[in-house]
């Protein structure tokens, strides 16, 4: 957004509460890569030139590539600047900080939406004894206590993290709720190329019928190991993962599952297929059938005939659990009345309802690439386009 603000002659500044890359830094783990290939990092200005446009970079990578993007753009950072207060003045906002003070005419919100996370009630039922660790707390599995781990969440996160602590030796049992089942590779080619050229990253929100659904679907069960092999509850069944339920409740130090383990596993497949149907006919269509591998289709996900209900957490040996269940955005400091009951803000592909108030980062907010690094440069120019037009009219009414 800053690159696209400056290359429209809009003054600005860019707050930090850290420094740049700060989630980066602080809030991943340690054997964490993109899920989404380097070529993919495409910013205004600014695109991958290494020598491996099809590997994925690691955190430290990640952590380079953007800071050299601040410092290439010589976007205006304020770093160790946290906004401590948002609020609505005559014709501005007023922007409080632990530094200093900002009043402005027009406020972007590029917080992210993965400033919390979100761990469920039942975790206060647990028994003193297990220790608990969020994501972004998590860092590798020599932190961890010696004993079994409960994973609960089986997206993108919990299927990484579930991976690397069983194969270092640990009994990992994994609470499966909704998710996505994805390849890595799909008829040679990365599954991102695909919905990169198929053109189902670019679905703008105003052509789904649902929106707020798509805004909340869990994120792909996708891994960026160097490998580029694929993680999914197949994968981690055959290295010993126990596969459970979602986690409906704890009593009494037993940990009690959800029936529908099978049911969510074959509409993850379901879900999974129809993508590749839509993948299948688009390069039918377009002429690329013959550039790429046949199609395929995977072996469904395999369940126990009767997984278990119940764990007691003691005697089964647990002694830590990772909630991988999600994350939320923190907003406690934006005292706009800009919120629905839900505590969601109100906004229209990334145009928020209050005057010159703008968000950027959040799932599906203009496009289905909205929350990838990918997506960024296309609403930033969107939404800078905007401001653009809105300046314009201020100015024209402040001179009538």
């Amino acid at each position: 957004m800053s690159r696209c603000l400056a290359e429209r002659s809009i003054d600005h500044v860019v707050l930090e509460r850290g420094e740049v890359a700060n989630s980066w830094k602080t809030e991943r783990w340690d054997s964490l890569r993109l899920l989404t290939p380097n070529w993919q990092s495409r910013l205004p200005g600014f695109r991958y030139a290494g020598a491996e446009p099809h590997g994925y970079r690691t955190m430290p990578e990640t952590v380079e590539y953007l800071e050299r993007y601040a410092a290439v753009t010589s976007a205006p950072v304020r770093t160790h600047t946290a906004v401590t207060s948002v609020r609505q003045a005559v014709d501005e906002y007023v922007v409080a900080t632990t530094q200093d003070e900002w009043r402005c005419r027009m406020v972007v919100l590029a917080t992210g939406a993965c400033n919390i996370a979100n761990v469920p009630a039942v975790a206060s039922e647990l028994p003193p004894a297990i220790a608990t660790l969020t994501p972004m707390q998590y860092r590798n599995p020599a932190q961890l206590d010696a004993g079994g781990v409960l994973v609960v969440g089986a997206s993108a996160t919990g299927v990484q993290i579930a991976d690397e602590i069983q194969r270092s030796g640990r009994r990992v049992t994994l609470a499966v709720g909704e998710h996505i089942r994805m390849p890595r590779l799909y008829r040679g080619r990365d599954i991102q190329w695909w919905m990169d050229a198929a053109g189902v990253h670019d679905q703008r929100y105003d052509e789904i019928d649902d929106i707020a659904r798509a805004r909340n679907v869990p994120s792909l069960q996708l891994a960026g190991y160097p490998d580029r092999r694929s993680v999914d509850l197949n994968s981690l069944t055959a290295i010993g993962v126990t596969l459970v339920g979602r986690l409906a409740a704890i009593r009494d130090g037993k940990a009690l599952f959800s029936g529908s383990l099978a049911n969510q596993a074959a509409l993850s497949d379901l879900k999974m297929n129809r993508l590749l149907d839509t993948l299948d006919a688009w390069a039918a269509a377009n002429g690329v059938s013959d550039e790429v591998g046949p199609p395929e289709r995977f072996e469904p996900t395999r369940i126990e005939a009767s997984p278990a209900l119940s764990l007691d957490l003691h005697r089964g040996g647990i002694r830590t659990i990772v909630w991988a269940t999600g994350y939320r955005p923190d907003y406690s400091w934006l005292h706009i009345p800009v919120f629905d009951r839900k505590g969601r803000i109100r906004h229209d592909g990334g145009v928020v309802d209050a005057p010159g108030m703008y968000l950027m980062g959040a799932q599906f907010m203009r496009r289905r690439k909205s929350a990838l690094i990918d997506g960024a440069g296309d609403d930033a120019r969107d939404l800078s386009e905007h401001m653009v037009r809105c300046l314009g009219r201020q100015a024209v009414d402040a001179a009538a």
